[in-house]
């Protein structure tokens, strides 16, 4: 279990970030947080679960109107000794009994009764006592012991005794837990979820190292704060933790309370004859987390003819879990009426892990909805939320986008809609992912993707089922069309030269859509040139994609030289012949140009002033662009610089460095990257979209967007002088060879550190770094490329080096120990770097 909990860990922490060394020990990471949002105009108390989490200060929200701050730390509370049991016990006691004397004097005695049934009364076994003789063998046993003692022993001996004494005194404390909070307010129904979640059998487990700390955070939320998703970090003063969703909603929120399962849901009430708590009043929000084996259950009332719809958000609150197969918290929602009949079960919703349900109310009365995992494991950060009420939700909607700048109306259709068009945004730049939602009667939709592009757009017509159809269109050119019926057939026809490179790509999964596509690309003989299915783009187990949250890469793409000279068609179907008003798309018809997009990894960093972190920027270049992309920071304070910041021709990725100012103005900053290139004789540029590196089941991972690229400064921490290189700006380095890189401050008081070491991050295999020397202002060190490693393909990019200081620790015994160990002093800006194959 030991080694199982160790590789979680290990697994958790590659899933972050996949950071760099010492620089990013130790900082904050956020599993979950339960409840995973609040209400708008309330005050609402959270637990943030992870690890690391000693000393934190400050929460970062990000989006107007909502505001946390850490109330309290809680360490693991691991499995309850006898001390500490009896203590929470007499506690619990003394609040239940308080709650009993509050009931009516005819139930009072059946309740206390059955709380505390009697138990049988053991023997005691008899003490034995200590003789004269046990007691002066005992004193000369001591007194022998002591003239052996040394000074040094003595030493050991106290600290030993003050660590015991420390520790007694851990043992003999309440113990501290976000459940125990506000005890005294406790309903007997929450007194004996405590009891449940603390003391049950199954909760005698090794602990998941990733979730055993706790931070209890209050979030404000304004009135008229903007409903939806919102990210949250922590910060301590190791670090700045990565993003986690937090939503705000329109709804009352409501809290499961264990035992609520289907053979246990109120079971209090019904053992005590207790009255029956008041069904839940819709529309309300349910909140809660599946443990293993778990299943919830909440009851409501409903009135005839309401068209509710039931909405979970569970992998929408945790994308992706790194240690748990397929990969997040795969919920499942069934409906019942109060006599026990199953009336609406769902799974998913279209594609969509996180199932969503439409039932319309047959008869006035009361329900239960019923969540758990669809093979029944749980964990801490299986937190769940179920919207429940008769709010809009859209479930169709065309078009799906719209060129950048023109006006745009898309037409919709849903559950509890009135309201049929809806205005999408296009202005600014093209080729970008956006989303809009709904209001209705004071009520926020579920929010739809759709695209902005940069060509000329039209719609498809009715009748272009086959080829003597087709629809007739010039290049480039974006259709916005549907897949109306299972079986049907979209064809688009245009003029082409032998030698022209045509793409063909359908934007559809990525924006929401059902549509499964496959295009193929016919000539005027009706033989398919080239077709496609479903098109991915990953680096090993690395997925490249524009949402970072697809895992069924369901939209199609080609590019394909055409032979000769004539008419050519464009033929898209579903590959699984279904159909319908939803299965939407955009297809993107054009001569190869070339574009691209960008990724930046992490998406949060911690550094002191003056320090350097290193970050990782990921190329999802597209229809054959190859050419070099110079990265930058865009309106950025003043202090903040990137080093090594040239994306070289044909990488798809590439290190940088980010460097912050001595003395910033204020703690933390909001940054933004963007990237420039030269893209068909046009400079064009590009946001660096801030992202997390998250693994997935083990093995996959993707690049997963996030709201802000947020930098904290902290106090404390290494930082290695801002250096540049003697000699150029580039090292050049051939195949099976060696070249000395010397680096000197920039300014007058900068002095290199002395007794360094120098560590390689992520570099290429094949190069290493050796004989490092310090002298006054300057630093020389030897960089090597060994010849088989490059003999067939150089390299160009970026080396990130960590300096690093050695010390050797002392023992309990206050010896110096064998092993000695290093500590960080911080990053040196990136060396770009040129590898030649012989």
């Amino acid at each position: 279990m030991r080694c199982r909990a160790a590789v979680i860990m290990c697994l958790v922490c590659l899933s972050g970030a996949f950071a760099f060394g010492a620089l990013n020990v130790n900082s904050p990471q956020i599993g979950y947080l339960y409840p995973a949002g609040g209400q708008k105009g309330t005050v609402v108390r959270i637990v943030a679960g992870g690890q690391f989490f000693r000393g934190a200060n400050k929460v970062h929200i990000t989006g107007d109107g909502v505001s946390a701050e850490v109330v309290e730390y809680f360490r693991q509370i691991g499995n309850l000794n006898k001390e500490r049991r009896v203590l929470l016990d007499a506690r619990l006691k003394e609040v239940m009994d308080k709650r009993i004397s509050e009931l009516p004097s005819n139930i009072r005695a059946k309740v206390k009764a059955s709380l505390y049934p009697k138990r049988k009364q053991g023997v005691k076994k008899p003490v034995r006592k200590k003789g004269k003789a046990g007691k002066k063998a005992a004193a000369g046993k001591k007194a022998a012991t002591a003239k052996k003692t040394t000074p040094a022993k003595k030493k050991a001996a106290a600290a030993e005794t003050k660590k015991k004494q420390q520790l007694k005194g851990f043992r003999y404390q309440m113990p501290k837990h976000p459940l125990l909070d506000d005890l005294d307010n406790k309903s007997i129904r929450q007194l004996e979820h405590i009891r449940k979640m603390l003391y049950m059998p199954r909760n005698k487990l090794q602990p998941n190292r990733q979730l055993a700390e706790m931070v209890s955070i209050e979030v404000t939320i304004d009135a008229d704060a903007k409903p939806g998703n919102r990210e949250l970090r922590i910060q301590t003063p190791t670090g700045l933790s990565d993003p986690i969703v937090f939503q705000v909603g329109s709804f009352p929120e409501k809290y499961e309370v264990e035992p609520n399962n289907r053979k246990a849901f109120d079971p209090i009430p019904k053992m005590l004859d207790l009255p029956r708590p008041k069904a839940i009043k819709l529309p309300a929000v349910l909140n809660g987390q599946i443990r293993p084996g778990d299943v919830d259950r909440f009851r409501f009332r409903a009135e005839k003819g309401q068209k509710l719809v039931i909405e979970a958000h569970a992998r929408s609150l945790i994308p992706y879990l790194a240690d748990a197969v397929p990969g997040w918290f795969q919920a499942t929602i069934a409906l019942y009426r109060a006599s026990g009949s199953e009336v609406a079960f769902a799974d998913d919703y279209e594609f969509n892990p996180d199932p969503v349900m439409f039932y319309e109310i047959a008869m006035t009365g009361e329900y239960e909805i019923e969540i758990r995992d669809s093979i029944y494991r749980g964990r801490e950060d299986f937190v769940y939320r179920i919207v429940v009420g008769a709010q809009p939700f859209i479930t169709e909607m065309f078009p799906l986008g719209g060129k950048a700048g023109s006006r745009t109306i898309a037409d919709v259709d849903g559950w509890n809609i009135t309201k049929k068009k809806l205005k999408l945004d296009t202005a600014g730049a093209g080729n970008a992912i956006r989303h809009a939602a709904m209001e209705e009667k004071g009520c926020v939709s579920n929010s739809m993707a759709y695209a902005v592009g940069q060509f000329s757009e039209c719609v498809e017509s009715d009748s272009n089922d086959n080829i003597s159809q087709a629809q007739q269109i010039s290049l480039p050119m974006v259709i916005n069309g549907r897949i109306e019926t299972p079986g049907d057939a979209d064809v688009f026809s245009f003029s082409g030269r032998q030698g022209d490179e045509i793409v063909a790509e359908v934007y559809a999964r990525r924006l929401n859509s059902p549509l499964d596509s496959l295009v193929r690309l016919i000539d005027s003989r009706g033989v398919a040139v080239k077709f496609n299915d479903d098109y991915v783009v990953k680096e090993s187990h690395l997925h490249k994609d524009m949402t970072g949250l697809v895992t069924h890469h369901a939209d199609s793409y080609l590019v394909a030289k055409l032979p000769t000279d004539g008419t050519y068609y464009v033929q898209l179907t579903d590959s699984q012949r279904h159909g319908g008003k939803s299965y939407g798309y955009r297809l993107r018809v054009c001569k190869r140009v070339g574009d691209f997009a960008l990724r930046v990894t992490p998406s949060s960093v911690s550094m002191p002033g003056g320090g350097t972190m290193p970050l990782r920027v990921h190329v999802l270049r597209a229809d054959g662009f190859d050419g070099r992309i110079e990265l930058g920071l865009k309106d950025a304070p003043a202090g903040f610089q990137i080093a090594g910041g040239t994306v070289p021709a044909g990488s798809d990725m590439v290190d940088i460095t980010l460097t912050a100012p001595f003395k910033p103005a204020q703690s933390t900053f909001a940054l933004t990257f963007e990237g420039s290139a030269e893209v068909g004789g046009q400079m064009v540029t590009r946001p660096a979209i801030p992202a997390d590196d998250l693994m997935q089941a083990f093995l996959y991972r993707h690049l997963v967007p996030s709201q802000q690229f947020l930098v904290a400064i902290r106090k404390k921490g290494g930082r290695f002088p801002v250096v540049k290189i003697v000699g150029g700006d580039t090292v050049h380095l051939p195949a099976g060879g060696s070249a000395e890189v010397v680096l000197r401050t920039i300014g007058k008081k900068a002095w290199m550190p002395k007794d360094v070491k120098l560590a390689l991050h992520q570099a290429p295999e094949g190069i290493s770094v050796s004989n490092v020397k310090t002298q006054g202002r300057e630093m020389s060190f030897v960089l090597k490329a060994e010849k088989d490693a490059f003999a067939k393909k150089g390299f160009q990019g970026n080396l990130i080096l960590e300096a690093l200081r050695e010390y050797t620790p002392k023992g309990k015994n206050g010896k110096p120990l064998k092993t000695k160990r290093k500590y960080t002093i911080g990053a040196i800006p990136a060396i770009p770097i040129v590898v030649k194959a012989p």
